[in-house]
């Protein structure tokens, strides 16, 4: 940990996972920025891929909101009607997962003010560092949005965007994936109204 009890972000592909939450058809219109959130989350699902790291991924009450966006090309989502991704069966992935050693998350989707923060919250009462990715997070409105992401960012979440998680997780340009993510990143993510705001 860093001064004042803050985490360092020392982060590691062997021990991180990826949380993609809720980014569900129903909520396309109504979520401020719907379209540049999925823009960015593609990329982090993409570097999910590339670089092995486990995706978990929930869908809130899809009976009535439907399942995760097709361009996100998820193969299975927890369904849920907590507001936290972290329910028993999440959880039990947790157990499973890098042989039950998480040590990070990288979190991101809607809202950022309710499933995003609670699930962060419970995170950090694992002692699970949390990054939320800000550019791959919204709400319906964005007084919502950017307040929580500083309740996150006072709670001890690292609250970064998806160009730095990702160059973290690499930690140098001699990594043997470098390149196939650099092609992720090259076009520079859409700000989604985050600049002026944060």
């Amino acid at each position: 940990m860093a001064a004042a009890g803050r985490p360092l972000g020392d982060i590691s592909t062997e021990k991180t996972v990826f949380f993609l939450c809720d980014m569900q058809e129903k909520f396309r219109p109504a979520i401020n920025c719907f379209e540049d959130i999925l823009e960015v989350s593609k990329r982090l699902v993409s570097a999910a891929k590339i670089l092995d790291i486990p995706l978990v991924a929930t869908e809130q009450y899809p009976k009535g909101l439907g399942h995760t966006v097709p361009e996100l090309k998820v193969d299975h989502a927890f369904p849920k009607t907590k507001f936290s991704m972290i329910i028993p069966e999440v959880e039990d992935e947790l157990k499973r997962l890098r042989d039950g050693n998480v040590k990070h998350v990288v979190l991101f989707g809607i809202e950022t003010h309710v499933c995003i923060q609670q699930t962060a919250i419970d995170l950090l009462k694992k002692n699970i560092e949390v990054y939320v990715v800000a550019d791959a997070c919204s709400s319906r409105s964005q007084m919502d949005r950017i307040f929580a992401l500083k309740r996150l960012d006072q709670a001890g979440a690292i609250v970064t965007t998806s160009e730095s998680v990702l160059l973290q997780l690499l930690g140098d340009k001699d990594h043997p994936k470098f390149k196939e993510v650099q092609s992720l990143i090259k076009v520079s993510a859409p700000t989604s109204g985050l600049i002026g705001n944060v």
